[in-house]
């Protein structure tokens, strides 16, 4: 499996390396945009000679070309190699433009190395052939949300969340299963320059639950006491 780094935060860049090498991925680096379009380039014409899989770990501030240029210019050509897009941009709508863009996937700095791998492995499973959608859905038991519209629905019925809701919606359904801690959705939604002992991540679970929770169903998002909070897959209300 081949990995292209395109950073240019030379600590970043390096522990990437050390890491994604360590879990036994052939990894190239690229240190501008400009640089990084070639490599891309370079490396989805070796894919498809050798028949193997790949993916694009793509910054989005960089020199010479942001990452945004560098992604947009990749799908115009054709090139469907999938880019998981790394950035310290959080925003709702930060997220919203990448993905329309034609990334595949967004992760928000500073992540845990164990999430990245998650979603790096998630991209490979995909089919190759798969291209990305600027409308693809994310959903579980009827609850969705349009990443490229921000549209959320439970049941064919639409929710109306605030931007910070929304990002908080997001998170937990690019996990479903697993456990989230305070600290993570912090920096996830909110930022790295949090209090981490603020309550805003229970006061929000709160609010998103009042607001997608089917009526007189259990939550969607479950409370693990002294870790944090998961979503729960759950059957659709109208498939019951």
């Amino acid at each position: 499996m081949h990995i292209l780094v395109v950073e240019d935060d030379a600590r970043v860049s390096d522990f990437l390396e050390r890491g994604l090498r360590a879990e036994g991925y052939k990894v190239r680096v690229a240190r501008d945009g400009a640089a990084g379009l070639e490599a891309a380039r370079d490396l989805d014409r070796m894919l498809k000679e050798l028949d193997q899989d790949g993916v694009v770990l793509l910054d989005l501030m960089l020199p010479r070309m942001t990452g945004i240029e560098v992604c947009q210019t990749l799908r115009a050509a054709g090139v469907m190699i999938p880019v998981l897009m790394l950035t310290a941009l959080g925003t709702v709508e930060d997220r919203v433009q990448g993905l329309r863009m034609g990334a595949d996937d967004y992760l928000v700095k500073p992540f845990a190395f164990e999430e990245l791998l998650a979603r790096i492995e998630a991209l490979l499973r995909r089919p190759r052939d798969q291209k990305p959608a600027a409308n693809r859905t994310l959903g579980v038991g009827g609850l969705e949300l349009d990443r490229a519209t921000l549209r959320v629905t439970r049941d064919g019925q639409e929710i109306t969340l605030t931007a910070r809701e929304l990002a908080l919606l997001e998170l937990f359904l690019t996990a479903p299963g697993r456990v989230l801690s305070r600290e993570r959705i912090l920096s996830n939604v909110w930022g790295v320059d949090e209090d981490p002992l603020t309550n805003v991540v229970d006061v929000y679970v709160r609010r998103l639950r009042a607001k997608v929770d089917p009526p007189g169903a259990a939550s969607f998002i479950t409370t693990v006491r002294g870790l944090g909070y998961r979503l729960e897959p759950r059957p659709s209300l109208a498939a019951v």
